[in-house]
């Protein structure tokens, strides 16, 4: 005999304990409804299951009658006991219409053959709602009982689906109660998380502020005023709302409502079975009351819970059980979580949270779950499932899975049974583990610069069933790396560069279920130049690229268009680097306004990218001719390259424009030496240029009054736009200064040496009798003499290189005079 059978017996059989129980129930008053609340006192155990279609299933597994249903029901009372009970099993067809007397069946639970067999009845068409009620046995009593239902049928229908639900929402409450309290006891730090999963997936309200308090005070936080916990589901309405509206919502609402009835466990129903015991007094006869029974059903077995003790004097203690409605079956309306979240199907335990069908996880309605993915070969596969409100979801069983067998990604939905029906729920995302290629952006390779840590992105399908990322360099032992998987197809990982050197290394990852790591090889660099733009104009074949640590590009890509590193540009174009397109017809073909990502190649193989935009056309003029006067050293001084312009002579050159087509009046020419210590600007409004025609002007220059006495070297121009944007430097003329020289004296020996006379004889460089130079004399550097050793010219020519050109040989033409007596 179980325990509960133990105590049921006790009662009953004390016929002393009786009278006082009695005494207490009708002699209290609204005071004694905390004591009557809380459904904490055994009563007797019933043995049900219900079979259809050939299946038979436990009654904790049934949420629902149907028609034509064989419904076996089974008692077991002491065989000594002293009062009888008789076991009525009735139907009801609505609230207003009574139903046929037929539609009862009694069983005495003494009896030798019900003892042994227990009785089947069938679910007669019509019913919308079934009872069991267990009566103590005077003559008569089941016509007493039977007419007490039909004659009053909508109180007992109200009763029968309330006491039905209530029993389901106790089981849902005590299993969150039963989390919170084992959780507590064997492990207080995993109490939130636990108390928090559980609470969603049996929509419960949990009180984040119990955390807060001491560990050993937040179990009873979290559990007080437990009769206010349960929150409404989809799947079964909360019985605040359901069970206090109608004709009765006023007396149930003052009910609850007061201080004393709030205090038990579950006052917010309790009130309102409270009201229907007071609906049911109206039925009280000398011989019977009746009073509600809560189910907490287990297997086969449904026990009894009562809210007050029962009574085995007249009036007489009926006992009224709910059973589950005589309906269509109603599926948990359950949904995932997180819909968009992958799951990795490798990696165990697999759990899938869902919510919105708490009574899945507090009772057995809901059985046979399982996860029906396809395999690659599109193969059913059942995986078995678990309801488990500790974890907040579904427990999948993933053992039965082989390496290889599954797809990459593939779609899986949850699957089972309620009570007879099969039930589709929700479908979820998953991944399975499989040897993949791991993806590192080109920009974030580049930026994995040695001595500090950085933040990098791995990219691929598998990212989900990723269990643990290492570093390697060569042998030395691979080091954890700081990693998450946020995204289904994306790992973001913290590389610990800090205090390394430049080098390469290797990433090792590693997915559940495979011995096997993804070996990804990668490399520190030093530190990385620094980019800042891309110049380059419509129509060029070259552009700058500015920025710092240049040297370490070696060529850039700009759609589809290779460009080489030539040399570094002028110290006026801001440390720029030159780069040429390797091809300079395809470079002809980018437009104005075109936009790119350059791709900056480096030495050691990174790729840098920079937004790049094609400038408008740079202005392009071609030297059409060029005339150089001389100056004052003309009359005695041939220059021997038309190239050479003297200092104090000037320069007439004709410029054409090709790009604009027309020359602009705002449009000037620059002109400079190669190093850019001295250079001028020529223009319209100044009068150094003059437009011949709308293409061609002639430009005018008088470097003595533009540059200055010490200005020398080669000469060179540019048109610049008013923009400010500037074409390309083109050679004008090699700018030379002219010593002034005016004699030579020789003696009469015509193998001595003569003397050349003259001002700033430094000018020159060298001097000779003849063109080849084979009889020469050397200038020494910072000569400040006025008269110079020479050869003895050739006739009246001397031949002479002057310091600021002397690649070229020039002549000087002077009379030979004797020297001075």
């Amino acid at each position: 005999m179980s325990s509960g059978s133990s105590v049921w017996a006790a009662l009953r059989n004390s016929v002393a304990f009786g009278f006082i129980l009695a005494a207490l129930i009708f002699a209290a008053s609204s005071s004694t409804l905390a004591d009557t609340a809380a459904f904490d006192l055994i009563g007797p155990r019933i043995e049900m299951h219900v079979t259809r279609n050939g299946i038979t299933l436990p009654i904790s597994e049934v949420p629902n009658l149907q028609a034509g249903d064989r419904f076996w029901i089974h008692t077991e009372f002491p065989e000594d006991e002293s009062v009888h009970y008789l076991l009525i099993v009735g139907f009801l067809q609505g609230p207003t219409n009574p139903p046929p007397k037929k539609w009862f069946t009694e069983a005495e639970t003494w009896d030798k053959h019900f003892r042994q067999e227990g009785m089947v009845i069938t679910v007669p068409r019509g019913a919308q709602q079934a009872l069991v009620l267990l009566a103590p046995e005077t003559g008569g009593g089941f016509s007493a009982v039977r007419s007490a239902v039909r004659s009053k049928p909508g109180v007992f229908v109200r009763a029968a689906r309330d006491l039905d639900r209530v029993s389901l929402q106790r089981l849902r409450l005590a299993a969150y109660l039963d989390t919170v309290r084992t959780t507590s006891k064997y492990d207080p730090q995993e109490l939130k998380k636990r108390s928090a999963l559980s609470a969603r997936t049996l929509g419960v309200k949990l009180d984040q502020a119990c955390f807060e308090q001491p560990i050993d005070q937040q179990e009873s936080c979290l559990v007080q005023g437990n009769d206010q916990l349960l929150i409404q589901d989809s799947s079964s309405q909360s019985m605040v709302a359901s069970l206090t509206s109608g004709p009765s919502a006023d007396l149930i609402g003052a009910v609850s409502s007061t201080p004393i009835a709030r205090g038990g466990y579950y006052s917010p129903y309790v009130g309102s079975v409270v009201d229907l015991v007071r609906i049911m007094g109206s039925l009280r006869s000398p011989n019977y009351e009746y009073i509600p029974a809560l189910s907490v059903p287990s297997g086969d077995e449904v026990n009894l819970r009562l809210n007050a003790p029962p009574s085995f004097h007249n009036p007489k203690s009926v006992l009224v059980v709910g059973l589950p409605p005589v309906d269509a079956a109603h599926p948990p309306q359950m949904h995932a979580v997180n819909p968009k979240e992958v799951y990795c199907l490798d990696r165990g335990p697999l759990v899938l949270p869902v919510a919105g069908a708490p009574l899945a996880f507090a009772t057995n309605l809901g059985h046979d779950f399982f996860l029906h993915i396809k395999d690659k070969t599109g193969k059913d596969l059942k995986l078995p499932a678990t309801p488990d409100a500790e974890r907040g979801g579904f427990v999948v069983n993933t053992s039965s899975l082989q390496p290889g067998e599954l797809n990459a990604s593939l779609d899986g939905t949850l699957g089972g049974s309620w009570g007879f029906q099969s039930f589709t729920g929700p479908t979820f995302h998953f991944r399975s583990s499989q040897p993949t290629n791991w993806v590192v952006p080109e920009a974030e390779k580049a930026s994995l610069v040695a001595g500090r840590d950085i933040a990098l992105d791995l990219r691929s399908p598998a990212a989900a069933c990723v269990e643990n990322v290492e570093m390697q360099y060569a042998t030395v032992k691979a080091a954890k790396v700081t990693w998450s998987a946020d995204k289904p197809d994306e790992l973001k990982i913290t590389l610990p560069l800090k205090g390394e050197t430049p080098r390469r290394f290797q990433l090792l990852v590693t997915q559940y279920g495979l011995a096997k790591a993804d070996v990804i090889s990668l490399r520190a660099y030093a530190d990385e130049a620094k980019l800042k733009r891309f110049v380059i104009h419509a129509g060029d074949t070259q552009g700058v690229l500015i920025g710092a640590r240049l040297d370490e590009v070696a060529r850039l890509r700009l759609g589809g268009v290779e460009f080489a590193a030539a040399k570094p540009e002028d110290p006026t174009s801001g440390g720029g680097l030159i780069l040429s397109a390797t091809k300079p017809g395809a470079a002809a073909e980018l437009h104005e306004g075109a936009q790119f990502t350059a791709q900056v190649i480096l030495k050691d193989g990174r790729v840098l990218e920079l937004p790049t935009k094609v400038e408008a056309p740079r202005p392009k003029v071609a030297l059409m001719s060029v005339s150089v006067q001389g100056g004052s050293a003309a009359t005695f001084l041939h220059l021997g390259n038309a190239d050479e312009l003297p200092q104090d002579g000037s320069i007439v050159f004709v410029l054409k424009s090709n790009v604009p087509a027309e020359f602009p009046r705002t449009e000037k020419i620059e002109v400079a030496t190669a190093d850019n210590s001295w250079d001028v600007m020529l223009s319209v409004d100044h009068g150094d240029l003059i437009l011949q025609d709308s293409q061609s002007l002639l430009a005018t220059l008088s470097p003595l009054k533009a540059f200055g006495p010490s200005a020398f070297g080669p000469l060179r121009f540019r048109p610049v736009a008013a923009d400010g944007s500037k074409g390309d430097w083109q050679r004008l003329a090699t700018l030379v200064r002219v010593p002034m020289l005016k004699e030579v004296r020789c003696p009469p020996s015509p193998n001595a040496s003569c003397m050349l006379a003259g001002d700033k004889l430094y000018l020159l460089d060298s001097v000779a009798s003849n063109a080849s130079f084979a009889n020469s004399i050397s200038v020494p550097f910072g000569y400040a003499g006025q008269k110079l050793t020479v050869p003895r010219p050739d006739g009246t020519l001397l031949y002479v290189k002057l310091r600021d050109d002397p690649a070229t040989v020039d002549t000087v033409a002077l009379p030979v005079m004797p020297v001075a007596q």
